[in-house]
């Protein structure tokens, strides 16, 4: 029998947009709120299929291990379900051939990590399954929200149009932003009167341009294949990557900065690659078979607005993923991040439920969540020549010149190369890199000496062989 003096379960809760953000937003609510509902522009696909409003779809992703850890909380189950469907579980770095601008690094068989690899699409449809087949959570599409209903010290719902032009007021108990790079809650929020918005905007230039290729060989156990860039170098940065996905296919990006853009020729995407520091990617790819056009993307810019820093926030408001931080999706953040803030919501919901000031607590909570996915994409990206929105400082430099000596360290130390996964899988805080042990490990430097090619493995070079064996020439 319930208290009558306790407080009431909050009625209705609404967020905007159907991204992985709003979803997994979704699933950190129902629990605390009767009912949620989700207001999306486009249609939803059913299945694993391009959903409207989502170009980044086409590049490759992965859920870092602090994502899918996130993932799990939220629902659990997920993962399984992913790899159930085809997607791939990696192990870090055991399962990784990626060539650093410090050197190949060593695929150590003491695995700390993992990083999940499938198409965005798929990993969409799972998510979005996972959290519709709740009763309690629906979807009104083709529509739009256009204004926040409420003033400066309350949101009570949203205004919104649906595809016929129609408006109407929706009322929420709060309204959760996840409507991505596109929101409007900086000017919604000026129009309640809350302004002195702080917002940080650091491009780096970099496109990307993608595509499917069949692989011609098994990618159940491959490993990640990736050319870093190197900020160092004269010229414009180029990396590239392949990730062994669902239907035994490589997802292939290739990136470039200005003045070395990859374009959207599909005959020009492997002559490309071969600009790369290396020429692995290309030599792989001519044994795969292209099963998709290449799809090109210069939305690479890290944004991110400091609503925590306001100093007034309404109750009944909570924006994250996207809406909050959008990173330069070379860094595999983006999933991760917003799946870490959306259990920071849900913590701080259940810690004293729908409260006045809970709203203001979560968004702060979000905030801490996005500090270090933002620390670690911009804290590369802002030495890259070509880069607009901040310069390195002097410290910056320093810091860079740490973290180059620890990432050459890891090429021949597994202590080295488990502190810096530790920190990119967003397991720990960027500031544990400077713990006494891992100075003293940096100050060592690697323990073995650097590697002279890809670390591919017998069994993998025996598969490698067999395709130069057809094709003549190509890996070594």
């Amino acid at each position: 029998m319930r208290d009558p003096h306790s407080t009431p379960t909050p009625t209705h809760a609404i967020v905007i947009g159907a991204s992985i953000a709003g979803m997994l937003a979704a699933a950190a609510l129902r629990d605390h709120i009767r009912t949620v509902e989700i207001i999306e522009a486009h249609d939803l696909p059913e299945g694993p299929a391009p959903r409207t409003g989502v170009p980044q779809a086409a590049h490759i992703h992965f859920l870092q291990t602090g994502g899918a850890d996130a993932v799990e909380r939220l629902l659990p189950g997920t993962t399984g379900l992913l790899l159930a469907a085809g997607a791939h579980r990696i192990p870090v770095t055991t399962n990784m051939v990626v060539y650093s601008p410090h050197g190949w690094y060593r695929r150590w068989n003491r695995t700390t990590h993992q990083v999940f690899t499938a198409s965005r699409d798929l990993t969409d449809s799972v998510i979005r399954a996972q959290v519709l087949k709740d009763p309690r959570v629906t979807v009104r599409t083709r529509t739009r929200a256009v204004a926040l209903l409420g003033d400066a010290r309350r949101v009570t719902g949203v205004r919104v149009r649906a595809a016929d032009g129609t408006e109407r007021a929706l009322c929420a108990d709060l309204v959760v932003d996840a409507s991505g790079r596109a929101t409007r809650t900086p000017g919604w929020l000026a129009r309640l009167g809350i302004t002195g918005l702080v917002q940080d905007e650091i491009d780096s230039g970099l496109a990307y341009a993608s595509r499917f290729y069949r692989a011609p060989v098994p990618t159940e156990g491959w490993p990640v294949v990736a050319v870093q860039a190197d900020p160092g170098l004269p010229g414009p940065a180029r990396s590239g990557h392949i990730l062994p996905v669902e239907a035994d296919r490589w997802h292939v990006s290739l990136m470039g900065g200005p003045g070395g853009h990859p374009t959207a020729d599909p005959d020009a995407f492997e002559d490309y690659a071969r600009t790369l520091r290396h020429p692995l990617v290309a030599d792989l790819l001519r044994h795969a078979e292209p099963l998709s056009g290449v799809s090109v993307t210069h939305t690479t810019t890290n944004r991110r607005s400091y609503y925590e820093r306001l100093p007034a926030w309404p109750d009944g408001l909570v924006a994250l993923g996207d809406s909050v931080a959008a990173f330069n999706p070379v860094y595999g953040q983006g999933m991760s991040s917003a799946a870490r803030a959306a259990v920071a919501l849900r913590e701080q919901l259940a810690a004293g439920g729908l409260v006045p000031g809970l709203a203001r607590r979560a968004q702060r909570a979000v905030g801490t969540r996005v500090t270090d996915a933002w620390s670690l994409a911009v804290g590369s990206d802002i030495h890259f020549a070509g880069t607009r929105g901040r310069r390195p400082t002097a410290a910056d430099r320093l810091l860079r010149r740490y973290v180059g000596r620890l990432s050459h360290t890891a090429t021949g130390s597994f202590h080295a190369a488990t502190a810096l996964t530790d920190v990119l899988s967003l397991r720990a805080r960027p500031v544990s890199l400077v713990k006494p042990g891992v100075l003293l490990t940096a100050l060592a430097g690697p323990l073995r000496p650097p590697l002279d090619g890809p670390p591919f493995t017998t069994a993998e070079r025996r598969l490698l062989s067999g395709l130069e064996g057809r094709a003549g020439g190509g890996c070594r």
